[in-house]
């Protein structure tokens, strides 16, 4: 089985960046560079016969390169626990219509919809048990460069779960025009 996603992977000033901006929040699970990554599409466990299928189904995207740039720090939670807390990238609009052209192409190769609302952003840290709420919880002090990247392609990744995080391998490569 293959744990794959789809996503874009950060230029490296972009990723200097975010890397720069981590730090200073007790009990946080930092994000290494290998994985910063901005998942249009997570896919979940396939057999290798659909692996296949993704990864060809993929190949007929046709989207326009775009520049992204850093622009806000936010978080998720769970049951009112903070669990991730993320970066975010602006513009909305040329991401969300790549997320919407991937997608599409899944459906494609049958993979099921996403029933989760697309929040384009940058994992920088998870949290096992996190803090209860954003109060109290420094991340205004993570403000990262608002550096602008140009993005003239998406990946298709494995994802491997360890004992130490997760390992991501690019499968494939998909250029933007």
């Amino acid at each position: 089985m293959h744990r794959l996603f789809v996503a874009l992977r950060p230029p490296r000033l972009m990723r200097e960046a975010l890397l720069a901006a981590m730090g200073g929040i007790d009990d946080a699970r930092w994000q290494s560079d290998d994985q910063l990554h901005l998942t249009l599409r997570f896919i979940g466990e396939v057999d290798r016969h659909l692996a296949a299928d993704v990864a060809a189904a993929l190949g007929s995207v046709s989207h326009p390169a775009f520049n992204l740039r850093l622009e806000g720090i936010g978080s998720f939670d769970r049951r009112g626990r903070i669990d991730t807390i993320w970066a975010g990238v602006t513009p909305h609009q040329p991401v969300r219509s790549l997320h919407v052209a991937v997608s599409r192409a899944l459906g494609r190769a049958g993979i099921a919809p996403e029933e989760r609302a697309f929040v384009p952003h940058i994992t920088l840290a998870r949290f096992s048990r996190g803090p209860v709420g954003a109060t109290g919880l420094p991340i205004a002090q993570l403000w990262p460069s608002p550096i602008e990247a140009r993005f003239d392609h998406f990946l298709l990744y494995e994802s491997d779960l360890g004992a130490t995080g997760a390992t991501y391998s690019v499968i494939e490569r998909y250029s933007l025009c």
